[in-house]
């Protein structure tokens, strides 16, 4: 079953990475792909250093707010073998899995329970998200699209509906759970890792961060392949092409990420094909950047260990 999932992922995306090739001119997007700018893929190479690095110290916190001791050299590094397996396998969740199993079994080894270390790796993914979903919505308000405004305040009002909705449920179990069943635990823990003073503040900053490198790694990879629209019509584009992603249906995204690119360019009166070219080069930046993972990939007896 396993086998078939990966399988149905990578035709997903080649599916539609061939069908986009067959609606646009791929000569041409080939072309503007082999004349990228150098100094602009350095540059992307530098922000997805500055990531991984707040990456590998949000984890550290987190898994330190829940009482698991992570070194921060060992964050950095499995950070970068999550991030290298996220983009090669199926899903864009293999990497995280995988981090969270290993520290789990370092826990488990020290005769530690597992599950905050588990759990570490799901909260500090949830604080960057939901930044990151908070500016897509705000995004879809400010893309001119060719539709009225009322329909973009109804998909705004939507979405911000569905965050109250969730935010309630949330506040009605924790009044409703116990504090010793499992969901009250879950929910001490999230209270511990990101609502607690000073930790919301931490977890606040460093998922801005983290989102700013996003956002700047796609205007960095469309100024790679000489694209000069201008930041204000370019920047609200990006966040709601980044969410697609998120649906795992895919192998990191492609095809979904160019889709929707292609959507969004065509409906704010810009070419479909350079959304799909910059959504493109995007996926290749990150993959680059990216690669220090295969490294500790291939290193024998990889481990995450705890500080010492």
């Amino acid at each position: 079953m396993r086998r078939r999932h990966v399988v149905l992922r990578a035709a997903v995306s080649i599916g539609l990475l061939a069908g986009l090739a067959w609606w646009l001119d791929l000569g041409t997007v080939v072309s503007r792909l082999a004349q990228m700018r150098f100094g602009w893929v350095l540059l992307a190479v530098a922000i997805s250093v500055v990531q991984v690095a707040v990456l590998a110290w949000r984890w550290r916190f987190t898994a330190g707010c829940l009482g698991v001791d992570l070194s921060y050299t060992a964050a950095w590094r499995e950070y970068y073998l999550s991030i290298f397996l996220n983009q090669v396998m199926p899903g864009g969740v293999v990497g995280d899995v995988s981090r969270a199993w290993r520290q789990a079994r370092v826990q488990t080894r020290q005769r530690e329970p597992a599950g905050p270390a588990v759990r570490a790796v799901i909260f500090e993914r949830l604080s960057a998200q939901a930044v990151m979903t908070a500016v897509a919505l705000v995004s879809l308000l400010a893309l001119p699209v060719i539709v009225n405004r009322g329909s973009r305040l109804v998909l705004f009002g939507a979405g911000a509906v569905a965050v109250v909705i969730v935010i309630a449920m949330v506040v009605w179990m924790r009044r409703q759970s116990s504090a010793q069943s499992l969901v009250g635990q879950v929910l001490a823990d999230l209270d511990a890792a990101h609502l607690s003073g000073p930790v919301f503040a931490a977890q606040l900053v460093s998922a801005a961060i983290v989102v700013g490198t996003y956002l700047a790694t796609y205007l960095t990879a469309a100024r790679a392949v000489g694209m000069d629209t201008p930041l204000p019509v370019l920047l609200p584009l990006v966040a709601p092409v980044l969410m697609s992603m998120l649906i795992p249906v895919t192998v990191a995204g492609w095809g979904l990420r160019e889709g929707a690119a292609a959507v969004l360019w065509g409906a704010v009166g810009l070419t479909a094909a350079d959304g799909v070219l910059v959504s493109v080069t995007y996926g290749l930046l990150v993959l680059i950047g990216s690669l220090p993972g295969a490294l500790f990939l291939m290193r024998p007896g990889t481990t995450t260990r705890p500080a010492v």
